[in-house]
């Protein structure tokens, strides 16, 4: 899918009538030439900075362009219709309520067999940058769900998706709720980071610092050559990661569970639950459902 522009951006087939990209001036659009600005710069990772009005799928509209762009492309949606997660579950938000974009990325010096640490790293990237940038403390829900606290319960405010680009590349898509109002949440158990009592929801502020931090933890992780321990990934995803400690359930293809502490991540970026057997079994993946403290 090809992105939109912004005259057909009001026309999505049985959605009605779309108010305008500025009646809601409590979210304003991105400021594309500041952003470049900030972020484009000879040296640095980030080669190209795109804000399109609205498209499906970030992740799918990079990945079909991957083979004519460098390294480093970013491409960001004011609004996202079919945006997926994980087991294609459907992603969706207001217009300008939240961070919706992709990045392409060639770890080419990186072993493949380590290339699964890309969704972690992102999420690490995510929960390091939010408190200095919103205010606001994040957790890591194994694999990729990034949670914040809403009136003392845990909430899903965000998600990653990692997928395969052509031979040697990557793209990773990041949906963030930013102002997500409470009638305005897809589920019960959703969030925003204004829910949670950020100090700033100033999107460019928040997109700054998460492509910044986006390409420190990479540029880390890639001169370790992958490494997850040396370069302090796994020690800082299994920090501040929420689902380590807990009784959880795994569910798994093929309809399949496992219920267990989660103890650790492993080498690989998988998630080890130590069963009531006794039996300490990693899990690369599944749905991972928080059932109690440990």
């Amino acid at each position: 899918m090809t992105p939109r522009d912004s005259s057909d951006a009001h026309d999505e087939p049985g959605d009605g009538p779309r108010a305008s990209r500025w009646s809601d001036l409590d979210r304003p659009p991105l400021n594309v030439a500041a952003l470049r600005r900030a972020l484009v710069r000879e040296g640095g990772l980030w080669s190209s900075l795109d804000v399109v009005p609205a498209t499906g799928s970030t992740n799918t509209d990079l990945a079909g362009r991957a083979g004519t762009l460098a390294e480093g492309a970013v491409l960001v949606a004011e609004e996202q219709h079919a945006g997926r997660g994980r087991l294609d579950r459907r992603w969706t938000a207001p217009a300008r309520s939240g961070l919706f974009f992709s990045v392409l990325l060639r770890p080419a010096e990186v072993p493949v067999e380590r290339w699964g640490w890309l969704p972690l790293l992102a999420g690490v990237a995510v929960a390091t940058a939010l408190p200095r940038a919103a205010g606001v403390d994040t957790a890591l829900k194994w694999p990729n769900d990034l949670l914040v606290t809403v009136d003392g319960e845990e909430r899903k405010a965000g998600g990653i998706l990692a997928e395969r680009a052509g031979t040697d590349g990557v793209v990773i898509g990041i949906g963030l709720n930013v102002t997500l109002r409470k009638d305005e949440l897809p589920v019960p158990g959703a969030g925003s980071l204004a829910l949670a009592g950020a100090v700033s929801t100033d999107r460019d502020t928040v997109l700054r610092a998460l492509l910044r931090s986006l390409e420190e933890w990479y540029g880390r992780w890639r001169a370790a050559g992958g490494d997850p321990a040396a370069s302090g990934l796994q020690e800082t995803y299994a920090a501040g990661c929420a689902t380590l400690g807990r009784v959880v359930r795994a569910e798994l293809p093929g309809d399949t569970s496992i219920t267990g502490e989660a103890v650790a991540v492993d080498g690989d970026g998988r998630l080890v639950l130590a069963t009531e057997e006794g039996v300490q079994q990693p899990v690369g993946a599944g749905d991972i459902v928080h059932l109690r403290p440990a």
